[in-house]
């Protein structure tokens, strides 16, 4: 479903839930200006739709003792479908790899990974990643620190489109 068919209140409703996935529906429909009925039928309704995927915990990833987070770059020998769906489904088996976006350009994906130590991730790597069928090279970038960790999409924007729109 795209956010044009989405009314006003259903992107509020996402816009709250985005900031704090916590709250009750009383708490929720009070935010967004209706009664807790019809906004508990909104927010399973856009769960259906696929436009909720989920509600997760933002967890300290260093406080819980995963000091390393990297970026890895991957550059496959081959870009057939068949090979790149194999690629992204041997991803979905390695732990350390947090996420996986295939990308245009010289890179074909790119994978953030988080270890507990350098000796971990450099095991992952040698062992699993360059060692995988397919995989041409890999390029990595250690994070130093990170200055923005946005989840979702920004609403505001979202809100400023839909004022603009004919």
């Amino acid at each position: 479903m795209s956010a044009s068919k989405l009314d006003p209140i259903d992107r509020m409703i996402l816009a709250e839930l985005q900031a704090d996935g916590r709250m009750t529906n009383v708490e929720l429909a009070k935010r967004v200006g209706i009664s807790a009925p019809p906004c508990l039928r909104r927010v399973r309704t856009l769960e259906e739709q696929g436009l909720i995927r989920g509600y997760h915990a933002d967890v300290n990833a260093r406080a819980l003792g995963f000091e390393v987070q990297v970026f890895a770059m991957v550059g496959l020998l081959s870009q057939a479908e068949a090979d790149l769906s194999a690629f992204e489904a041997q991803c979905q088996g390695w732990s350390l790899v947090r996420e996986c976006h295939m990308l245009n350009g010289e890179v074909d994906f790119v994978l953030k990974c988080v270890a507990p130590d350098l000796s971990t991730f450099q095991t992952f790597l040698t062992e699993e990643l360059t060692a995988a069928e397919n995989v041409a090279s890999v390029k990595t970038s250690l994070v130093i620190r990170g200055a923005k960790d946005e989840p979702g999409v920004p609403f505001d924007v979202l809100e400023a489109r839909m004022n603009a729109a004919p």
